[in-house]
């Protein structure tokens, strides 16, 4: 139902249905009541598509009032069950009326645009039901007064002739909407004064406000309904980004504007605050990537299950491996996860949270990545371009707004990114780091964050003077906690690439502010800081900044803390690959019985991570290390259900750290229990010297909310 769509919820049940067990003197009397209010409510109003259509429809309605008036004054037992079920039938009719009515008056203006002949034909469906009511009703039981009966017939034969009508006005603006698309789309743009017209003029968008109001309800559909509207969501996101191109090209940045931003800003931070006391949402529900619900899951080639708009970002962004275990994909195409979806639906109705109704084209077929229009990326080029000047020249809540909305641009997908980099957004952008204003911080370092995502970006930012040093400031010192946890996040998207791992590391302070974020963050921040450290964690220089810096001990008691335990003994594995990891390690005395703890009743992955550090800690750390694993309690029956019980990875493992105690006769069990079928020469000892970092099995994701 198209009032769904603006309501994000169906509409009640109620709408659909008459009122049960009335007479015929209430529901004429309900009749004439909601017949009275449409014409009060709507009768002068003005709308700016579908006027003709609308007013016709009104005064459809009033006649109704004066005939529902006259029924009502002939008194009960004047009308028998025929004439009951009409007046029931009507009723839906006038619901319906009212439901669309609503929506001309309260949508979108470009969306109404765009559902042009949809909306025009939901008119002359409700004209073809009043016309059925009249049709049917059994006037020949009723005794009609003669002015009565002359306006319903005038009505009847009026509708009788009605037929679809399409404003042509609207459809010419309809036409022209898509020609400034495609001017943009053919290298052009558009005439600043036409599109002045069109939006000012034309659809009446006289303010930001209202431009706003426009994207804003525009990105709440795609979000919504991405695969379920027409036109495409890509036609939805090219009319998107025009606007939101036209809102700074038409109606500039004025001071109202910078005042309804950092509004708009405490607003967003009150409500996720608010969101994340509701409690933590099932891991298994989260999509691996953005660590948010998943809204729509759907499993990749390799079997594994992500978010589709993430896992679709991260394809468009030219990444064709399995962001969790890296292995290349066979293909492209996005299976719904249909098991999942159902069991995180029942989820967020117990809960209380609005989930998205799965449509039949999602559940019978796969569904292909989608490219993105040349349109879209075209007016993105120019919003950025008028974005950045701003960020580079106007006041300072000029530059605020700039920074949040290329904060926005930056994270659709890597063609902006590009060129909101190319344009020389990030130096600018490095200045507002260290401005005492927290919205101006926040979104600077988001902004940065989002931009680093692009390769190409990386050198970028980090050769930027002073911009490296400006992040780490930010994540030790930040303003808001979202500024300390995306400068977490932008560390880790940098470390990608290797040369910058030492260089991130030199930074006075970085290591320390990461392990304190992942001692007293949010999950979020936990996750974003632990991340980090792995990333940093496979330079071989490394080991001994990040021993100085304390983050063994951080790591450790990371070790009991759900989301990040995983994360926390991969990068214990890593660190004891070196003789000064493994005596920091050893003088942690809850190290080894929580990495044995882990083997036990942690996540597969987990015991894949734990057993792998225990492997390089007793390889590495000799006889006095491994008699001290082996006095740990059932260590050895922990080991054994390993060997038995855990994934092929696991169990490898498993098996060569059962050779490793047996060679130095620490732990007593009889040969034929050590990894039964399988093969010890690849995990032997002298295979110490293996890329352990590719072994690790980590899910290094970034969590980028938009703000």
């Amino acid at each position: 139902m198209f009032s769904s769509l603006r309501r994000r919820t169906s509409p009640s049940l109620e709408a659909f249905l008459a009122p049960n067990q009335v007479n015929e003197s209430t529901i004429l009397q309900t009749l004439t009541i909601i017949s009275k209010e449409l014409v009060l409510s709507f009768s002068d109003m003005c709308v700016p598509c579908h006027m003709k259509n609308f007013q016709s429809l009104i005064r459809k309605i009033d006649i109704f009032v004066s005939v529902f008036e006259h029924f009502k004054g002939l008194g009960s037992g004047n009308f028998f069950f025929t004439a009951i079920l009409c007046f029931k039938e009507m009723y839906i009719t006038l619901s319906r009326t009212k439901m669309l009515l609503d929506y001309c008056s309260q949508s979108s203006r470009l969306w109404l645009l765009l559902q042009n002949s949809a909306i025009s034909n939901h008119f002359l469906d409700l004209n073809k039901d009043i016309l059925t009511f009249i049709e049917v009703l059994p006037f020949e039981e009723i005794e009609l007064c003669e002015d009565v009966k002359e306006l319903i017939e005038l009505l009847k034969k009026q509708l009788k002739r009605e037929k679809l009508f399409i404003d042509q006005h609207d459809e010419a603006m309809r036409v022209q909407l898509f020609n400034f698309l495609h001017e943009f789309e053919v290298g052009g743009v558009p005439d600043k004064v036409e599109l002045q017209m069109f939006f000012v003029e034309g659809l009446g968008i006289r303010d930001e406000k209202s431009c706003r109001s426009e994207i804003e309800f525009l990105e709440d559909l795609i979000c919504n309904y991405e695969n379920d509207i027409e036109p495409s969501s890509s036609v939805v996101k090219g009319v998107v980004a025009l606007t939101r191109y036209c809102r700074f090209l038409i109606f500039g940045f004025s001071g109202d504007e910078e005042t309804m931003c950092l509004e708009n800003w405490k607003k967003e931070r009150t409500s996720q605050q608010t969101t994340e006391t509701l409690g933590t949402v099932p891991k298994d529900f989260c999509c691996p990537i953005s660590l948010d619900l998943m809204r729509d899951p759907v499993i990749v080639s390799t079997g594994h299950t992500y978010d589709r708009d993430s896992i679709t970002q991260w394809m468009e962004e030219g990444n064709y491996s399995c962001p969790q275990t890296g292995q290349m994909l066979a293909h492209t195409r996005l299976v719904p996860n249909i098991a999942l979806r159902s069991l995180i639906s029942e989820w967020c109705i117990t809960h209380g949270i609005y989930y998205p109704i799965e449509t039949e084209d999602k559940i019978m077929g796969t569904i292909s990545v989608a490219s993105p229009t040349k349109a879209v990326i075209e007016v993105n080029r120019a919003a950025a371009k008028i974005l950045v000047e701003q960020l580079s020249c106007g006041s300072d809540g000029a530059k605020i707004i700039a920074a949040h909305e290329l904060r926005l641009l930056a994270k659709t997908r890597k063609e902006s990114r590009a060129c909101i980099a190319q344009l020389g957004a990030i130096p600018l952008l490095q200045r507002l780091l260290s401005n005492p204003n927290l919205a101006a911080q926040e979104n600077a370092v988001t902004a940065i964050l989002n931009l680093s995502l692009y390769e190409d970006n990386k050198s970028l930012i980090v050769e930027e003077p002073g911009c490296l040093s400006l992040i780490v400031e930010v994540l030790r010192f930040g303003h808001t906690e979202e500024s300390r946890e995306n400068a977490a996040a932008t560390l880790f998207s940098l470390s990608a690439v290797h040369d910058y791992k030492k260089r991130i590391t030199d930074e006075n302070g970085a290591i320390s502010a990461l392990a304190g974020l992942l001692k007293e963050g949010t999950q979020r921040g936990k996750k974003d800081a632990v991340t980090a450290l792995f990333n940093l964690s496979t330079h071989v220089d490394n080991c001994s900044r990040m021993i100085e810096a304390g983050a063994i001990t951080v790591l450790v008691d990371a070790l009991e803390t759900e989301g990040v335990a995983e994360e926390a003994s991969g990068v214990l594995g890593m660190l004891v690959r070196q003789p000064i990891g493994v005596q920091a390690v050893n003088k942690e005395e809850r190290a080894v019985p929580r990495l044995i703890k882990m083997m036990r009743h942690g996540t597969s992955r987990g015991k894949e991570n734990a057993v792998s550090a225990m492997l390089e800690l007793c390889r590495n750390g000799g006889p006095s290390i491994i008699q001290k694993v082996s006095k740990v309690p059932a260590f050895s029956s922990f080991l054994h259900i390993l060997l038995y019980t855990g994934t092929k990875r696991a169990r490898r493992k498993a098996a060569s750290l059962a050779r490793v105690c047996q060679k130095y006769e620490a732990v007593a069990l009889p040969y034929g229990l050590w990894g039964v079928g399988y093969t010890f020469s690849s995990n032997s000892a002298a295979n110490v010297g293996s890329d352990f970092a590719s072994d690790v099995s980590m899910s290094v994701s970034i969590s980028v909310p938009v703000l």
